[in-house]
């Protein structure tokens, strides 16, 4: 090998190992960490893993396009983002309870931003339950 390619290989190397090292030297914040473990579990309850596992099928039963499946047993993808959506909706309104309590010298805030915290997290129940019930039935 020629002096040259032997420089632009072992360049090639280098180049590869601090991109490498920079990946593996990744400093996340805590608030980072917290909001890729809460995405992470949002899409398990979801069923997004069912949803990349079993296969796909189309959404139609007896020429009707049907938005929730009508069993537990399966589910299409219109579930996994509707439940995720829901539960994205109901951590909001968690979120939005634990706001509420950082403005006590704000009472009409604290208030406004609790009720608007219980209506999403009541709302989101409500929904998810209505849906269960759909399948179940």
């Amino acid at each position: 090998m020629s002096h040259k390619v032997k420089r632009q290989k072992s360049s090639m190397a280098s180049s590869f190992e601090r991109w490498v090292n920079k990946i593996l030297n990744i400093r996340l914040s805590a608030s980072a960490i917290t909001m890729i473990v809460i995405a992470y579990a949002i899409f398990l309850f979801g069923g997004g893993l069912f949803t990349i596992i079993v296969p796909i099928f189309p959404p139609y039963i007896d020429n009707s396009f049907l938005f929730i499946y009508p069993e537990l047993a399966s589910q299409f993808i219109s579930d996994t983002i509707i439940a995720a959506t829901l539960y994205v909706m109901g951590f909001v309104g968690l979120l939005a309870l634990y706001q509420s309590t950082k403005y006590a010298y704000k009472p009409r805030q604290a208030y406004m931003t609790a009720i608007a915290g219980v209506s999403l997290l009541l709302m989101a129940y409500i929904f998810l339950e209505s849906i269960l019930v759909i399948k179940i039935s």
